[in-house]
């Protein structure tokens, strides 16, 4: 692994108004003083694609290999990260039913952008006041609503 340079914090929230149905997804970079959100929408998805969505994104965003400490109110992008993607790829990416992994294409990329940074992965409750956590579920909400306007 690359020199890792920087701190970073990556807030992440994903929406969805019907599920499957028209999502969004926002993220909140914090490097020090300095701050960035990002977010879009999806017209046909689902709340757990956006979730991972917001993370891959985060991520991408990065310039450079960084130690991020990232906080999501998924418990499936959590876990799924920290704990089930081993055994999904020791399973050639089949759960412990031995179905296929729901969401493999993010999952697979999400893998990818994890091994480029130090990452730390937090879980905060959605909905429960945390400001970060309420600054991205806007920013979510907004990648709905624009995507929305724009039919």
């Amino acid at each position: 692994m690359k020199t890792l340079i920087s701190d970073v914090e990556i807030f992440t929230d994903g929406a969805c108004r019907g599920n499957p149905g028209p999502g969004g997804w926002g993220v909140l970079l914090r490097a020090g003083d300095t701050e960035k959100e990002l977010w879009g929408g999806e017209a046909d998805t689902t709340n757990n694609r956006m979730e991972l969505k917001a993370a891959i994104e985060g991520l991408d965003a990065l310039k450079r290999p960084s130690t991020v400490s990232l906080t999501t109110d998924s418990q499936y992008v959590r876990k799924g990260i920290t704990e089930w993607i081993a055994g999904w790829k020791a399973k050639g990416w089949k759960t412990a039913s031995r179905t296929p992994v729901k969401n493999r294409d993010l999952w697979e990329k999400l893998d990818v952008l994890t091994q480029q940074h130090k990452v730390e992965w937090h879980w905060v409750k959605g909905h429960s006041g945390n400001e970060e956590n309420e600054r991205v579920d806007a920013l979510a909400n907004r990648g709905i609503d624009e995507l929305l306007a724009e039919d």
